[in-house]
């Protein structure tokens, strides 16, 4: 199975300039916990969380109209390609302890979002289906969060696959 089966097509995105009122905004509407931050040729350049947002304005004791998604934003960028596999994709997640990796294009374009949500569900559908070779294990899902939730890696700055 691969990535483009899974992920979500076509997320919503915001840029580094924007304020961190438009990715809350977004996150509100489409019920997500994160918004790629995208170039002008819609190339991921960071990724910015609620808990990003929240941190940001806590820190700089500011409304969020008054601050830029790139003073919050992740700007080490992880990617993963939608012809890859989720297997693979889902050992990324685990190697650099992330929930969610942006899937791009052959030209480095974001297309979707991949999370460690979307493999679990899809388990869970092969488990109650009965189907016994799920490209992605429960042991190996647990072991992702688990390390997720350990101390976290020094991610490396790229944005291309890893």
């Amino acid at each position: 199975m691969n990535v483009e089966t899974l992920m979500t097509h076509n997320p919503k995105t915001c840029g580094p300039g924007d304020t961190l009122d438009r990715p809350a905004q977004l996150m509100w509407d489409n019920d997500c916990g994160c918004v790629p931050v995208v170039d002008e040729q819609r190339r991921p350049i960071g990724m910015v969380t609620d808990r990003d947002i929240c941190m940001c304005a806590y820190t700089q004791g500011l409304p969020l109209a008054g601050l830029r998604v790139s003073m919050a934003m992740s700007r080490a960028v992880v990617s993963c390609s939608v012809a890859e596999s989720v297997a693979t994709a889902e050992r990324r997640m685990r190697k650099y302890q992330i929930h969610r990796l942006p899937v791009v294009d052959r030209a480095g374009g974001l297309v979707g979002v991949l999370s460690l949500n979307d493999i679990a569900r899809e388990a869970m559908r092969e488990r109650v289906a009965g189907n016994e070779t799920r490209p992605v294990s429960d042991k190996e899902i647990a072991a992702t969060l688990g390390t997720i939730c350990s101390r976290p890696v020094s991610l490396p700055t790229l944005s291309a696959s890893a």
